[in-house]
């Protein structure tokens, strides 16, 4: 275990005197290969070869294409599409923009596929309507940053395509189970926001007429049709996983450049330019986590952890729960995606010796490290909410605190009853 104090320790400590992550990660493999033999024995062709086979990946393609895909729906209109008929949906219930929040954030996770690209796209109309309606902006923070997690969980979700890849587990079954618990962390947050609505004296929207719900409903059926193309898609085996990424993008740009007509050529290259500066990121982190993720396998580390934890005869249900709290400390500190692409390789072992499913592991690992998003002191939602608003950052963090317990009761149902997450996998298989 010397070996594992060496790759979290110097790991947390560049990451808590800034360094950044690839560079972090980067530099704890170079110490622990200096220990291992001296720095004159470094195999430098083999670092760049194993950095290599990590972009080297067709899953990993699937990335840049959901991140391109939301980037189009956030360009034209279909965000703000959705939201409108949402808010003829929901609205009118007390606290009614709160729930409209949580259903905008469910429908714009079938595209998003990552917490901040939701609050950086819906997440501005969402705030822009609660504040014209008079709704406390500490309420409003605080829902729409919570609701954003739902987006890692519900497919598609770049954090599932990395862990999928990294495990070799079914990214189709991966989708499928994280459709149950995002539509009950929805429900639980949705709940959440309704008994803050009383307390607060939050009113619900007009309600709209039945023939104006269906005219909005009209207007949003080809953006709402996209998670249903992306997941029916899927589930038929018309195309993979990382083929759907590619139908996603041109969905996305034939609805703004064709339908609607409201993405010119420049925003269409903007929204290249920001795929491209996110996935080049992206891909650096994963060239430098592949090789990271070998070492611990050469100094066997994953074996020794997987030993550790079965020499403490733990249940299957203790086993998680101690994981689960390993991985909310953890994402406090770094991405979801960072965080999944470092820490499945150690724990793959220690799940396969404990009989544990690894998507039902999978999708509470990817759960579990969202919560870190909107938490201190690394949340990128909570940087991204302090930006759009205002609001001080600490103010921000105890906005979303109530919001926390449903999404830590989701994770408890969830461990104790498995099948809320694989009973989508199993019926599709």
């Amino acid at each position: 275990m010397d070996y594992l104090l060496i790759f979290l320790g110097v790991m947390i400590f560049l990451f808590a005197v800034g360094v950044p992550v690839a560079i972090s990660i980067g530099l704890t493999c170079l110490v622990v290969l200096v220990v291992q033999g001296g720095i004159e024995k470094i195999p430098e062709e083999l670092f760049a070869m194993q950095m290599l086979s990590g972009m080297n990946n067709f899953p990993i393609i699937a990335v840049p294409f959901f991140i391109l895909a939301a980037s189009l729906m956030n360009t034209g209109s279909s965000n703000a599409r959705l939201f409108n008929f949402a808010t003829a949906l929901v609205g009118p219930i007390r606290g009614g923009l709160g729930h409209v929040n949580v259903l905008a954030s469910v429908i714009f996770a079938g595209m998003s596929a990552t917490a901040v690209a939701d609050v950086a796209g819906i997440g501005q109309l969402e705030l822009k309507a609660m504040k014209e309606r008079g709704y406390p902006q500490r309420f409003s923070v605080g829902i729409t940053g919570a609701a954003s997690i739902i987006s890692p969980v519900i497919p598609p979700s770049v954090a599932l395509v990395v862990y999928g890849w990294l495990s070799g587990t079914s990214i189709a079954a991966l989708f499928m189970a994280g459709v149950i618990p995002g539509i009950i962390l929805a429900v639980g947050m949705s709940l959440t926001g309704l008994l803050t609505s009383f307390w607060l004296d939050l009113p619900g929207t007009q309600r709209v007429p039945g023939g104006e719900v269906f005219g909005l409903f009209l207007q949003a059926i080809p953006p709402l049709m996209t998670p249903f193309i992306i997941i029916g898609g899927i589930w038929s085996g018309i195309f993979t996983p990382t083929e759907a990424g590619a139908v996603a993008c041109m969905y996305a740009f034939l609805l703004g450049a064709v339908v609607y007509r409201d993405v010119t050529l420049a925003e269409f290259m903007e929204a290249l330019r920001r795929t491209v500066r996110f996935t080049s990121v992206i891909l650096f982190i994963i060239a430098i986590a592949t090789f990271y993720g070998w070492l611990l396998v050469r100094v066997r580390i994953p074996q020794e952890l997987a030993m550790a934890l079965l020499d403490l005869n733990l249940g299957e249900t203790q086993a998680i729960l101690l994981i689960l709290l390993f991985f909310l400390v953890i994402g406090c500190f770094m991405s979801v995606v960072e965080a999944v692409l470092i820490f499945t390789p150690i724990f793959m072992l220690t799940i396969q010796s404990l009989g544990i499913d690894p998507v039902w592991f999978g999708v509470l690992m990817v759960m579990t490290l969202s919560v870190g998003v909107i938490t201190p002191p690394f949340g990128n939602v909570l940087f991204v909410l302090t930006e759009l608003t205002g609001m001080p950052f600490e103010k921000v963090v105890v906005a979303i605190l109530p919001f926390l317990v449903p999404i830590l009761l989701t994770l408890l149902l969830l461990v104790f009853v498995p099948s809320l997450v694989t009973f989508l996998p199993d019926v599709m298989h």
